[in-house]
């Protein structure tokens, strides 16, 4: 981040720390010195908090260095922490964000990590030179015993570690200062008790196994952290190891406990992960910890087990947030938060934030898809009443995506997974509701997402080609133009017509690519069907996707394109649906204009079934109308035609022609309908009565059987 902390603001946040730590440790070092050792750790830590990319590991190498200088006491490592949560990012200016807590929170983590070890390494040096002392007692002779002795009893008796000695039948023997001031117990008192007597109900049966093993001589050492019960009934942590000491024969003579009071950091560390895993600004549980659960009652279900996840979007946040201000949508995030804890309540249940402006429900031990919905309609009525943020009401609402299934079989991911989906359905089918999660439906749209996958790939190999239909006149029958129609060879899944993916190809953007594939191979052909007919060759008519009429290249790449195939400009047609010409703006609608200079003819096809302004289509650069084959279907029989249809039909040919525009029928399947759109001045017809969509080798015999 390019952020800049002044030199000032580094010493004086080493000052304020040197004076927090003065005094918790012994430490031969002056005020002086102390200062100066900190100033060169602050700036590790400065750095470290502003380093982009952000690495925290800096910090753990202070937390040695503080151990190296002495600094070992639990009291220095609180006060350091607290120092490195908001007083660092006071003293060096650099506000409250998110982000500058959550490095925070790594550099205070990596430190007490890098505390922490060498602590332990320190601990377990003490720990090797008193099981050395016990060892040179046993094996000296009576004058090296003696001074032996004379260490193990200093170092018995200084060490900062509890230190007790018991017989293998569990009574003990002998205990030092810091072990009575760990259990806050007399030395009388410890040395009258049995090594059970300190069981805790926390304890686990592994760990009395060991200790078992131990004083049978089946093992000379174990590791456990134990809980021990205070007189005044509070409880102390502690890092605990038993070693077992044995005779010349070998047999089990004593055993020694070396007992460190981890309290402090177990209370840190306690922090530390309520820290990392609940969000800052609702204090919600957050992602992680989330996920965490999932995955445990994942993992720890029984036969029959269900569970259920309510995945929620607010509606509309952003248009607050961007409106309002941050400060606004952070409040409503925080009233939102609360409402649905309030809401959501249950051991069974888990409400946490994912990020941004999406919550989840966790249903354990669902009863049911109606339970599950049932807490997304009690979320529902929960956001019902407006919020009031800083003299603004608001109205907020929210989609929830609905996943209820058995557990067994099932992941964390892909419950995620399916509830993030549902939730876009929901999204999609409205907003403010919740959508349950339809496996047929899920199936559907990923065939269809790879399907679009396999797109780009299938237009280089060439497994996309283009056949041809024609447009007869309905007057004299021959062949005015011709329509170029895309399909799709595919190698799975076989010939696919244009509604299988073009829908696709204009969610993805390749429409571009593939629209400009087409119009050079129908302008090939159509050269082709120009060199073998002449004058009486047709015009080859290409749709025209939305996304490639507000392509800025769209002119240059016709004109490249006639230009690369020769063909004439005037026996080009590009059509638009009726929706998209209507909807253009200017700077298309400029696009279109200069093909129109050109010589290219635009067609609006489908027309009839969009919303028209009709005194804006006499400013369009349009040629010709292509009247949509729903209308078709009244004129299907002769003697029972529907007149609403017929005199609509009429309707649109005469608009046509006043504007000056050509009139072709689409969907033309019966002799009837081609009489009577010739009766009502269509000049074109297109459709399976003359023939259906072939190959350019079909529609070259179709042109020449009209020309004989």
């Amino acid at each position: 981040m390019a952020v800049e902390v002044t030199r000032a603001d580094r010493r004086r946040f080493a000052a304020v720390w040197a004076q927090a730590l003065m005094g918790t440790s012994y430490v031969p070092m002056t005020s002086a010195e102390v200062e100066g050792r900190l100033c060169g750790y602050t700036d590790r830590l400065v750095d470290a908090l502003l380093s982009d990319p952000f690495d925290p590991s800096a910090a753990r190498a202070v937390g040695v260095d503080l151990v190296g200088v002495h600094f070992t006491s639990a009291e220095s490592l609180a006060r350091t922490i607290d120092l490195l949560g908001d007083e660092i990012l006071d003293v060096l200016r650099l506000g409250s964000s998110p982000t500058w807590r959550d490095r925070v929170a790594a550099l205070q983590g990596a430190l007490c990590s890098g505390f922490v070890q060498a602590a332990r390494k320190r601990t377990l040096d003490e720990q090797e030179a008193i099981r050395q002392a016990v060892l040179d007692a046993r094996d000296s002779v009576e004058q090296a015993l003696r001074t032996s002795e004379a260490r193990f009893r200093a170092i018995f008796a200084e060490a900062a570690i509890g230190i007790g000695i018991a017989d293998t039948g569990g009574r003990i023997l002998e205990v030092n200062d810091s072990l009575r001031r760990i259990l806050a117990r007399p030395s009388e008192e410890l040395r009258r008790i049995m090594v059970h007597d300190l069981m805790h109900p926390a304890d686990t049966s592994g760990m009395w196994r060991m200790y078992e093993e131990l004083v049978r001589g089946e093992r000379d050492q174990f590791r456990v952290e134990k809980q021990f019960n205070r007189p005044d009934g509070s409880t102390v942590w502690t890092e605990l190891i038993v070693s077992l000491v044995r005779g010349e024969d070998g047999l089990p003579l004593y055993q020694v406990a070396m007992i460190e009071d981890v309290t402090d950091r177990r209370m840190l560390q306690e922090r530390l992960r309520h820290q990392a895993m609940h969000d800052p600004l609702t204090a919600l549980p957050n992602r992680a910890l989330f996920l965490e659960r999932l995955t445990a009652v994942m993992q720890e279900h029984e036969p029959g087990d269900r569970v259920a996840l309510c995945y929620m979007d607010l509606d509309g946040f952003k248009v607050i947030n961007d409106s309002l201000g941050h400060h606004v949508g952070d409040d409503l995030l925080v009233a939102v938060a609360e409402r649905l804890a309030g809401a959501i309540r249950g051991d069974d249940r888990l409400v946490a934030r994912m990020g941004g402006d999406e919550f989840v429900i966790l249903v354990e031990d669902s009863t049911g898809t109606d339970q599950a919905i049932e807490v997304a309609d009690t979320v529902l009525r929960a956001l019902d009443e407006p919020i009031r943020i800083g003299g603004h009401e608001l109205s907020v609402s929210a989609s929830i995506g609905i996943v209820e299934r058995p557990v067994r079989g099932q992941t964390a991911a892909e419950l995620m997974r399916d509830a993030d989906v549902t939730l876009y359905w929901a999204k999609a089918d409205g907003k403010g509701q919740w959508a349950l999660f339809d496996p047929v439906r899920n199936a559907n749209e990923v065939a269809q997402f790879r399907l679009s996958a396999k797109m780009p790939a299938a237009l280089e190999r060439g497994e996309f080609y283009v056949d041809y239909q024609p447009l007869v006149g309905l007057r004299d029958f021959g062949v005015v133009g011709v329509e170029a129609l895309v399909r799709w060879a595919h190698p799975e899944l076989g010939r696919l017509g244009p509604d299988k993916f073009i829908a696709l190809a204009e969610e993805t953007g390749l429409i571009v690519q593939l629209g400009r594939w087409v119009l050079r191979e129908a302008c090939r052909q159509a050269r082709k069907w120009q060199d073998d007919f002449g004058a009486a060759a047709p015009f080859i008519s290409v749709n025209l996707a939305v996304r490639q009429s507000r392509d800025p290249n769209l002119v240059a790449h016709v004109a490249e394109i006639l230009e690369e195939t020769g063909l004439e400009p005037s026996r080009l047609q590009l059509e638009l649906t009726e929706s998209a010409i209507m909807g253009t703006a200017d700077e298309p609608l400029d696009a279109l204009r200069a093909l129109s200079r050109m010589g290219v003819r635009i067609a609006i096809d489908d027309f009839g079934t969009g919303y028209s302004n009709l005194a804006y289509l006499r400013h369009l650069p349009v040629h010709e109308l292509k009247i949509a084959g729903s209308f078709m279907e009244g004129l299907r029989d002769a003697e029972c035609a529907d007149p609403v249809d017929a005199r609509i039909v009429g309707t649109l040919v005469d608009l046509a022609h006043a504007l000056g525009l050509t009139v072709t029928a689409e969907g033309v399947e019966t002799h009837a309908q081609a009489r009577r759109m010739a009766e009502i001045g269509c000049e074109t017809g297109q459709g399976y009565l003359f023939a259906r969509p072939c190959t350019p080798e079909d529609i070259r015999d179709f042109i020449a059987s009209r020309l004989d």
